[in-house]
């Protein structure tokens, strides 16, 4: 097992242990990982982003500190939150994450997740320039959420 994934399963374990919420020193952290700090930033921002169903907060200085908190909410909160996180353009890589983290939590359902993939793969926005598609993937990915929760 690789030292970025040490690193997050001991966060993980200081969330689950903590209720959802866990305070962690970046310093301690790359200290007791003896690694340096960019790599504790990697591992934040790749595995407890947004999109995984996480919310960061982040103080630095001496007492500074980083909060990871679970998004623990119920279906549509969950939606609202995914559809506030999205922003004005949307990665492919980024959108199936949002998608997964939806699934994992009983959001949506497997057919659901699927469609929504599909409707927003590059497949379906082909005739879009590329350099178009992820501001057309996050609106469309935003308006299929939306029309979930009006239902």
């Amino acid at each position: 097992m690789g030292t970025s994934d040490l690193i997050a399963r001991f966060i993980m374990d200081a969330i689950d242990h903590t209720g959802g919420i866990a305070e962690l020193q970046r310093s301690n952290l790359a200290e007791r990982f003896s690694c340096v700090p960019s790599q504790i930033n990697y591992v934040i921002s790749t595995r407890f982003s947004p999109e995984h169903g996480y919310l960061v907060e982040s103080r630095r200085g001496g007492g500074g500190y980083i909060r990871i908190t679970r998004v623990q909410a119920g279906p549509d909160m969950l939606i609202m939150h995914t559809v506030n996180s999205i922003g004005d353009s949307l990665d492919l890589r980024t959108a199936a994450a949002f998608v997964s983290n939806l699934l994992g939590s009983d959001a949506v359902d497997g057919k659901t997740a699927a469609l929504i993939m599909t409707a927003i793969g590059d497949n379906s926005l082909r005739p879009i320039s590329p350099e178009h598609r992820d501001i057309v993937r996050a609106s469309i990915f935003k308006q299929l959420l939306v029309s979930i929760l009006a239902e």
